[in-house]
């Protein structure tokens, strides 16, 4: 059977026990070599066999898999992150479902968790906001028209830009320009989050592009904007003592 794995954001005891279990038993694994911590193929048992994706094509790595699958082996293939997010899984499972050949999914940590954890933020903070947008700036892979990058950030929300750090100029006039954002909206730098070489840059809109040169970071990177980074928020209601829920009666009269 075939497995796709998220190994999660960098650090290697980041994997779900799960993946970790998966990882053990695999014959061959097709690991993500350009991204994936190395120090997760010390799970590997002595006899399987490893393939770098970094250097192979959806063909390659399809026949890899389907021919190990059809020995009756266990296969792995080891993403970064989450599957789910930027991961290319979709014309893999695709390929797959065609063949008939059975396949799962293990998620993973998303390094989009790993940069909060570094900044030791939450993104959604009561009436400051309450959605997360994930995206890219468009580069050599184009993005559809109503979600160029200018529009989405004129929502004003959390919003967390994988892929585009090497585009940073475009990105901070694309925040500047959406009307969302004030120039000292506060943003940050995230550099391989969960990593020991992790790094936190923080910033504001205005100043996101000259902070990531100054810093040296040109890639392996999320940015991260809004007011979340700020000071100010509300209390949460599942926690006020007013607050009724389920599980507990408020104090506040009618609640």
């Amino acid at each position: 059977m075939i497995h796709i794995v998220g190994a999660g954001s960098g650090a290697a005891d980041l994997i779900t026990l799960r993946g970790a279990r998966l990882l053990r038993a695999a014959d061959v694994v097709v690991w993500a070599g350009s991204l994936v911590n190395p120090e997760l193929l010390a799970e590997c048992k002595e006899s399987c066999i490893v393939y770098d994706s970094a250097h192979m094509t959806l063909e390659e790595v399809l026949d890899v898999m389907c021919a190990a699958d059809a020995r009756g082996e266990e296969v792995v293939r080891l993403h970064t992150g989450d599957p789910c997010l930027y991961g290319a899984i979709r014309e893999q499972m695709d390929a797959l479902d065609a063949d008939g050949i059975p396949y799962d999914d293990t998620p993973g940590v998303s390094s989009f968790c790993g940069a909060a954890a570094a900044l030791c933020a939450e993104y959604t903070l009561p009436n400051v906001s309450q959605t997360v947008i994930i995206t890219r700036m468009e580069g050599r892979t184009p993005v559809p028209e109503a979600e160029q990058l200018a529009k989405l950030a004129a929502h004003g929300a959390t919003m967390v830009i994988f892929l585009s750090i090497g585009l940073v100029d475009k990105v901070q006039q694309a925040l500047l320009e959406s009307g969302g954002y004030r120039s000292g909206t506060p943003a940050a730098v995230v550099y391989k989050a969960t990593w020991p070489e992790q790094k936190v840059v923080r910033c504001t809109v205005s100043t996101l592009a000259e902070e990531t040169r100054k810093n040296g970071i040109t890639k392996t990177a999320l940015i991260v904007v809004g007011d979340f980074l700020g000071e100010n928020y509300e209390r949460s209601k599942l926690y006020d003592p007013a607050f009724t829920t389920e599980f507990r009666q408020g104090t506040e009269a009618g609640q």
